[in-house]
Parts: structure tokens; sequence; C-alpha cells
């Protein structure tokens, strides 16, 4: 996307506020203030151009056209239908109404290549959002997003109940987003982690939602990424999001967290049973939840919290960029035909792996 496309439909409020081109309001939207100068002499112009000056907007105008700008821009093409329901969702949403939440969820899941559009859609305003209300704060994050891991059986379900109870009491609004291994056959999760956590569940601070990988982790980080900014979009302030401890899940979810935790059993047997009873009476739950409050004051006054946010969205991005290119080499169709052979002949050792990826990759590149 240029950046003359992205800011066409406010090309004439930005003439009328004398800023000679949309580069040079984008630059002083990122931060950097050049001095204001008039122009030295251009070369001849087309008629009709008129010289113009340098001015520095101010921040809250910049801020207003950049957002108005790029919301325009994702809008565009639209259906009067599709802006009606993207706006019910993002007005829900933002609202704090679970049920626009739940269906936001669910758009940003789809497969649907028209539904994936309108996700991105909704996502750029919630984005707009919470960027303002981080602003208003300072610029800090009003968020605490932390990744809960353990294997099977480490009683994961049941510190979650009893410490979700405990944040709702407080004041807190807790989202819980469980990503789990799908079933093959159906596609959903299979822990089902409301089964579980039953008075949680009936909570209406709290919001459980499960994440099934659907058969690639690709698909759950994308869609658990998403959801988190969702559910702080609609007053969430702090994100659990669980896994199950047995994959690379994990490595996944800890770019995406504040602070990882690990849960682990002592030992097995009916060990375990007492580590679970002790949970539900709430021993050590008041002093883990004032050691991970330390930790984010600690991240919080440093900056470094900002800075691994930020860190963290530059990693998703290219996890992205990843995971389509491989989608598009795979199903590109001068690959397409061409891979099972390929893998057939490194199964037979007629190829090796090296020779075999750099024919495909020349095949690829051949229709580029």
């Amino acid at each position: 996307m240029s950046l003359p496309t992205l800011l066409h439909p406010y090309q004439h409020l930005l003439n009328s506020l004398r800023v000679p081109s949309p580069r040079l309001h984008c630059i002083l939207h990122s931060g950097r203030h050049p001095v204001s100068r008039t122009p030295s002499a251009p070369a001849a112009k087309p008629p009709g151009h008129q010289r113009t000056k340098w001015v520095l907007l101010s921040g809250g105008l910049r801020r207003a056209l950049c957002a108005q700008a790029t919301s325009k821009d994702h809008t565009e093409g639209l259906s009067d239908k599709e802006q009606r329901f993207v706006d019910k969702l993002y007005t829900g949403l933002v609202r704090g109404q679970r049920a626009c939440l739940a269906e936001a969820i669910t758009l940003v899941e789809s497969t649907h290549a028209r539904k994936k559009e309108l996700a991105q859609v909704l996502l750029q305003r919630v984005l707009a959002h919470h960027r303002e209300q981080e602003r208003l704060n300072q610029g800090k994050p009003l968020t605490f997003r932390v990744g809960l891991s353990g294997p099977p059986g480490a009683g994961k379900s049941t510190f979650i109940e009893y410490f979700g109870k405990m944040l709702t009491d407080r004041g807190h609004r807790l989202s819980v987003l469980a990503v789990d291994p799908s079933s093959c056959t159906s596609g959903g999760s299979l822990l089902g982690d409301k089964t579980r956590m039953t008075e949680l569940s009936r909570d209406r601070n709290a919001y459980i939602r499960p994440s099934p990988t659907s058969g690639t982790l690709g698909g759950v980080t994308r869609t658990t990424n998403e959801a988190i900014l969702l559910c702080e979009g609609g007053g969430y302030d702090i994100i659990l999001i669980e896994t199950v401890g047995v994959g690379q899940s994990e490595f996944a979810v800890a770019d995406m967290v504040d602070m990882f935790v690990l849960l682990l059993p002592p030992a097995g047997g009916d060990e375990l049973q007492v580590l679970r009873i002790s949970a539900r009476t709430g021993e050590g739950i008041s002093e883990v939840w004032d050691a991970m409050r330390e930790f984010q004051d600690v991240m919080l006054a440093s900056g470094e919290l900002t800075t691994k946010r930020q860190k963290q969205q530059k990693v998703w991005m290219w996890n992205l960029i990843q995971e389509n290119i491989l989608h598009l080499f795979k199903t590109h169709p001068s690959t397409r035909e061409q891979i099972p052979l390929m893998e057939r002949k490194v199964l037979s050792a007629a190829l090796s792996p090296g020779l075999a990826a750099d024919l495909l990759l020349k095949a690829f590149k051949s229709k580029h």
C-alpha cells in the first residue's frame, strides 16, 4: 500500500493545511520534528501546482488524520450490509457486550476469504481505539497478558478457576483464552475448559474462550494473538492464555504475553490431588498474584513492557508473512502438482532434500 493511496481521501484537507505531501504528514506522525521551513525553489512544475510551506501539525490533528485515513482505506469496498455488520461488532465490543466479543473472535477465526478481510477491518478499528486509550494512559499498556502452561493434569484449570474468581472479586475483568489441541474429526477443542471452570464461566466479569488449533500451529497463534486485542478492546484488563503444555504452542504464546507462568505438579498420584485441593482453598494464590503484579510494575516503570510488546508485534508480522508465503508456495499452480512428486523422490533417495527444494523454488520463481 503506497502512502499516496493511504492518504488520498484526505488530500484536500492536507492541502488546505498547507502540508506539501502525504510523506511529510507521515514523517511528522512518526514522531520526527523537522523545523518549519519553506522548501528551496523547485524545478518547473505542472500548471496549477502551488508552492507550499512545511508546517508542524498538532499531535491531536496528526493522530486524527492518520486514523481517519487508515480507517477509510480499510473500509473502502465494503457493502452497506458489511459496513453495518462491522460497525455493530465494534460498537458492541467497546461497550463491553460479551455477545459482540464472541462474534468478533469467531470472525477472526474464520478461514473464509471475505470474512478474513472483514476481520482485519474490525481489528484496525479496535487497534486504533486501543492505541488512543493507551495514549490517555501516558503511553503505558492498560492490560496485563499472562501465559500459563503445564503438563496435562497439573491443575491449570483448578488454578485458573480460583485465581480468576479472586481477580474478579477485586474488581478486575479477566479473559481466559485456552489454546487447545483440536479434534481431527470436528476441529473443535478437546480440553473443554468451560466444563471445569464452572464458577468462573458464570462470572459476568470473566470471559472464557477456547482457541482450537485446527491442526496447525499457525492457525492458533494468529487467531489467539488477534483475540487478545479484541478482549482488550472489550475492556478486559487481564488476559490469561492457557496452553496444554505438550507442544510448540508454548513458544508461540510466549511471544504474545508479558509474563509466562509454568505450573508443575510436585509428583503424581495422591500428592497431585492435595495440590488441587490446596488451590480450591486459596492457599498461596494471593501470593502468586502479588509476585505477578510486582513483575508488571517493574516492567512498566522501566519501559521494558512497552518495548517488549512492540518487538512481539514485529515478530508476529514476520511469522504471518512466512505462514502466508508457505501457503502460497504450496498452493501455487507451478508447485502444487510437483510437491508430491518431489516428496516421493526424496523418500526414495532419488533426490536430496536440498536439490528437491531448489527445483521447487526454481519452478515457483519462474512464474513470478
